[in-house]
């Protein structure tokens, strides 16, 4: 459960830019290829910030779809499962979005 090491990280990130002002929300960006599961995402985020000046605080998780451009018709193409060919049968495709892991902004609570 890798979960756990990506909240650890995204937390030290949070205490680093909130400068000791108390979190109320975390935004993120999770793309589709980065093969994380939200909501167990959410309970490690729970479980790595109890006990901390994080606790309390409400990790949102934003997905972000898997899109693919191909070089051959220039359609992009949202993907669901990896196979990275586009409808038009060409594999000459890169990868467009999917595989961000971002955290987009912080919350912070009024003093």
């Amino acid at each position: 459960m890798h979960e756990l090491s990506i909240c650890t990280a995204i937390a030290a990130i949070v205490r680093e830019h909130a400068d000791g002002r108390p979190v109320d929300r975390v935004r993120i960006d999770v793309g589709a290829l980065r093969q994380v599961v939200p909501d167990t995402l959410a309970y490690s985020w729970e479980v790595t910030v109890d006990g901390t000046p994080l606790a309390g605080s409400i990790l949102e998780v934003h997905e972000i779809p898997a899109v693919l451009a191909c070089g051959d018709c220039g359609a992009d193409t949202t993907i669901s499962v990896p196979v990275f060919r586009c409808p038009c049968g060409s594999t000459s495709t890169s990868v467009v979005s999917g595989q961000e892991l971002l955290v987009t902004s912080l919350e912070l609570c009024p003093v």
